[in-house]
């Protein structure tokens, strides 16, 4: 038994089966590249669903970490401490807007949109006690907590979790009739992702989120993007609602926020929505923490500059060029999707589900992620290379141009 395989034997018999991981055990990376404990290297095409859009051990942000560690690294909010105001000042500016309320994880950050949304409701719209409606779409991944799932419509992530938490209405994605029904006097906030990323980087029709902007406006409804996969540079701009113009009333950030270090995220919006908490309302131990302040300020710095963004739009268009040249005419690939360094492919059924074209791929040096049986992701660190992408490319070539295996289970 290999030493990769000894461990992958050891983590399925002491870890709890929330994951079905391809067969490869990561020791070191750099960059866009991984290598496993045997020494074989893998080009990676997935960047931790863009927790890493600045790549592996990125040195200016492993340097910011190293300097925090030496000085404080945890105060909790009982005390202020010296990278908290900073961190909240940039973070507002880089968003256009106020306020910010930093969290750790995605599904922390939209739990704690959804309790503003809420709380904004009753406090300032005047909804009814208890009777506040969040209207999502169907398809969406918001993550994995109890009221969260209560709104999922994958059965995978939802069923045998219940009783789920009321208070939401699902609507079609892309759908703007069901989308103006769902707005009734009731409803608080519209959350929707720009771009669903787990559903297989499914795009909304041209001019969705610019009609849902003026939905919300016009039905005083606050409106909500979850840019956890698709901000802070992934699609080509800062935020995939750039897009369109479209500014939200919030943005739901995290992933990338934290560098592929730590975990960061924030909810940041207005004063006049964020304004409405008070001490004690609300809150993290680890929350805005002084080493997550010192990477996510590395972050917001070099997003500052646009050459992330600018990359992830130049690349992401050779990307989708490529891509889109071997879909359609009875191909192995049906239909490509996405913007910037962003998209997801899906397989034709005769060649293979998604994840046995992800462990093909991996074989020959390739790391992807499949969703959804027949959809494979792609989604490389922002600075990989024109030539290691379209060396990724190549392999995935290869693999479709060969003929299709015997599928295993």
């Amino acid at each position: 038994m290999s030493a990769g395989d000894a461990l992958i034997a050891s983590a399925e018999a002491h870890s709890a089966h929330t994951y079905h991981p391809l067969p490869v055990v990561i020791a070191t990376a750099d960059g866009a590249w991984m290598t496993d404990v045997e020494g074989r290297r893998y080009l990676d095409l997935l960047a931790g669903y863009s927790a890493l859009n600045f790549g592996h051990r990125n040195r200016r942000l492993i340097e910011a970490a190293q300097a925090q560690l030496e000085r404080v690294t945890l105060t909790s909010r009982a005390f202020h401490h010296d990278r908290f105001a900073e961190f909240c000042e940039r973070l507002a500016e880089l968003c256009g807007m106020e306020m910010v309320l930093p969290m750790n994880t995605g599904a922390e950050a939209v739990e704690t949109a959804v309790k503003t949304a809420r709380k904004w409701g009753y406090r300032v719209k005047g909804v009814p006690d208890g009777m506040a409606k969040v209207v999502v779409a169907a398809g969406n991944f918001h993550g994995r907590t109890t009221t969260i799932i209560s709104f999922s419509t994958d059965p995978e992530a939802r069923a045998d979790f219940g009783p789920y938490t009321p208070g939401f209405e699902i609507v079609p994605y892309g759908d703007l009739t069901a989308m103006r029904d769902a707005l009734t006097e009731n409803a608080v906030a519209v959350l929707l992702e720009p771009i669903q990323g787990e559903a297989g980087v499914l795009m909304p029709p041209e001019g969705y989120l610019r009609a849902v902007r003026e939905l919300t406006r016009e039905r005083n409804v606050l409106f909500i993007a979850d840019e956890i996969q698709s901000g802070l540079g992934r699609t080509g701009k800062t935020f995939a609602c750039e897009h369109e113009g479209v500014v939200p009333d919030v943005y739901v950030l995290g992933k990338a926020l934290g560098g592929g270090i730590v975990p960061v995220s924030a909810v940041v919006s207005s004063s006049a929505v964020l304004g409405i908490f008070r001490p004690g309302e609300h809150g993290s131990t680890f929350g805005g923490n002084p080493l997550a302040c010192a990477v996510a300020l590395e972050v917001i710095d070099m997003l500052r500059s646009g050459e992330y963004q600018q990359r992830a739009a130049e690349l992401g268009a050779h990307l989708h060029d490529e891509l889109r040249l071997l879909a359609g005419s009875g191909g192995p690939v049906r239909e490509v999707r996405g913007r910037g360094l962003w998209a997801g492919v899906d397989i034709a059924p005769s060649y293979g589900t998604g994840r046995h074209i992800s462990e093909r791929l991996m074989e020959r040096g390739v790391l992807v992620k499949d969703t959804h049986g027949s959809t494979i992701r792609i989604a490389p660190p922002l600075v990989i290379s024109k030539e290691d992408l379209d060396w990724g490319l190549d392999q995935l070539r290869a693999v479709l141009a060969a003929p299709p295996r015997p599928q295993r289970p």
